[in-house]
């Protein structure tokens, strides 16, 4: 999961993407001879390693020039060019809501017969599939890397205190309080940036919710309220061992205390591990799975597709883009991915992951993972903010009152869906 930058204006929006479509990239598809794949790819902490890709890619191919875009908003940017039906060859996205609407649009290319896919671990292709609003025939990504979310903690504060690590939700409040006993924080958060409310969320909701729940409440088979009762009071209880006032300090604040030792544990994505590298490049970090469930054998990792390959629908070079991907998926590139961003592989294979990891390593490579219960949720209906008013809620009717409301927006931002889902489960398909 990655910081949710919202609230852009159209102006910029708008100004940035004329940038894009002046350059001709997305318009110059054979140049000196060379078949031209352009890809726009999301992830903007990445640049560095995507051009090095792309210069990689370019000395290596004689018949193919690789161009890769990586804008900041670049799903705003993409939108944009949709629109104006001026698409890349190639899109770089994340397993959420957006894959599904794309798909949904039918806009990407059925890709079942590219081999790499053998490669793939099977339960990041099954995250997939979770996504899709009604179930669909193909495949239409290729997973290319994962992060996993949960407990990271200082392993030198634990050494030095005796603490073992949790392995139950009893036990891990158990730790929290004996942490405090000794006049330690246990826990930091930056719910001023309300989108890190959803990282406790989601690490306590894949072990207490089905991963196909948003499917189940479209077909009128279960409901929010029932299913998140659980994950909304155990995040709540957790305030009783985090810093005063959690909505006062940001993602940074929350990553630079942990990083300077002002807490034990902080329950965040991988995806925080730069961040706090980069305040304490020594710290020794490693990660625990979250523990919401009564009995250790039914955690499950928070584990989800950060990074996919998807290709265009109208992609004319079809060849051409499955050579791009061959090229990301060899093991050098992976590891050189890993390397650079502490993630997670979605091809299977010995890799070296960040030694943060550690801990989840385990989860990690039998596949006892679970997609972001958020990568399902529209972003109009702004569940972050749901949860973050929730938790500064006091009143006796504050679960009640968000479990509610959560349904009914649900119904609001999710009206065609629930339509189609319907439509679908009458024909008995």
């Amino acid at each position: 999961m990655t910081n949710r930058k919202k609230g852009v204006t159209v102006l910029l929006a708008a100004g940035v993407v004329m940038s894009l479509l002046l350059s001709g990239c997305g318009n110059q598809k054979n140049r000196d001879g060379k078949v031209v794949i352009e890809m726009v790819q999301y992830k903007p902490e990445a640049v560095a390693v995507f051009q090095e890709f792309e210069e990689k890619f370019n000395a290596t191919h004689d018949n193919i020039e690789l161009v890769i875009d990586s804008p900041n908003d670049a799903m705003v940017i993409l939108k944009t060019r949709f629109i104006r039906e001026d698409n890349p060859d190639i899109i770089g996205i994340g397993g959420d809501i957006n894959y599904s609407n794309f798909l949904d649009a039918q806009m990407l290319m059925d890709i079942s017969d590219f081999s790499g896919l053998a490669d793939i671990k099977e339960n990041y292709l099954l995250t997939n599939k979770d996504l899709e609003y009604v179930p669909k025939d193909g495949v239409y990504a290729v997973p290319y890397m994962a992060n996993a979310a949960g407990v990271l903690y200082n392993r030198d504060m634990f050494e030095e205190h005796g603490w073992n690590i949790p392995a139950t939700w009893s036990e891990f409040t158990q730790l929290c309080e004996e942490i405090q006993a000794e006049g330690i924080q246990p826990l930091y958060f930056g719910y001023k940036d309300i989108w890190t409310c959803l990282a406790p969320w989601n690490a306590i909701a894949v072990n207490l919710c089905p991963t196909d729940l948003a499917y189940q409440v479209n077909s009128g088979n279960a409901t929010f309220s029932d299913a998140y009762e659980q994950v909304a009071l155990k995040q709540k209880e957790l305030l009783e061992y985090a810093q005063p006032n959690p909505v006062a300090y940001s993602y940074n604040d929350a990553c630079t205390a942990f990083a300077r030792g002002q807490a034990a544990m902080y329950v965040i994505g991988s995806y925080a591990i730069p961040q706090i590298k980069s305040v304490n490049p020594e710290m020794n970090i490693d990660s625990f799975v979250f523990p919401a469930n009564d009995s250790a054998e039914k955690n499950i990792l928070n584990s989800g597709n950060d990074l996919m390959f998807c290709v265009m629908e109208d992609c004319e070079y079809k060849e051409e883009a499955y050579e791009v991907l061959r090229f990301l998926l060899e093991d050098e590139n992976v590891q050189a991915y890993l390397n650079e961003q502490s993630a997670v592989p979605c091809k299977k294979g010995d890799y070296e992951i960040a030694g943060e990891l550690d801990g989840m390593r385990t989860y990690i490579d039998n596949g006892v993972v679970a997609d972001f219960q958020d990568h399902h949720y529209p972003s109009e209906m702004a569940v972050d903010a749901m949860i973050q008013t929730y938790l500064l809620d006091n009143g006796s009717n504050a679960l009640d009152t968000f479990l509610a409301r959560f349904d009914r927006e649900w119904v609001r931002y999710n009206k065609d869906i629930i339509a189609k889902v319907k439509a679908y489960e009458e024909k008995g398909e």
